[in-house]
């Protein structure tokens, strides 16, 4: 049984019409029941098969205003590029050390991982730690070896992008 709010906005509801996604905000918006912001979900049907390779469905939203949160950034660099991360921002930056850290104390306090070229050949010795837990240095997704650190907006980003895949 639901409570008299929710009965009421339900009233206003036709669940047999199928509603334009304009006047379907602002039935949502009309229609509050809680006192705090609500969440909406969005069901789509796309009739692909995720069996084929090029009907895959994945991608990723930066959202405008992030999520309030900043992700601590781990820099595994050496000699001038890990200056230069210290200057743009970093959370954590080193080589060896910060490697034997992680391998030995299992040191995960980090979001994001860039590493220089030169780091990469040690940075394959965690790989069985970072690469699990989606934190491991990879071009695809704006962790490229060959990136250089510079703006701090760039490399201390908020945690602000979703991502979304097909379930098979």
């Amino acid at each position: 049984m639901a409570g008299k709010k929710y009965e009421n906005a339900a009233k206003n509801i036709d669940r047999d019409k199928r509603y334009p996604l304009e006047e379907a905000l602002q039935l949502v918006l009309d229609n509050k029941v809680a006192k705090f912001d609500e969440t909406v979900e969005l069901a789509v049907r796309l009739n692909v098969d995720p069996r084929q390779a090029d009907q895959n469905v994945r991608g990723t939203v930066v959202m405008p205003n992030g999520t309030g949160k900043v992700a601590r950034v781990l820099v595994l660099a050496k000699g001038e590029k890990e200056r230069e991360a210290r200057e743009a921002g970093a959370d954590f930056v080193g080589g060896d050390d910060l490697i034997k850290k992680i391998q030995e104390e299992n040191w995960l306090d980090f979001d994001r991982v860039i590493a220089t070229p030169d780091v990469m050949g040690a940075v394959g010795r965690i790989g069985k730690i970072l690469g699990p837990r989606g934190l491991m240095p990879n071009p695809k997704v704006g962790r490229s070896p060959s990136m250089s650190p510079k703006p701090s907006r760039k490399l201390r980003p908020e945690r602000s992008t979703i991502g979304w895949t097909k379930p098979e």
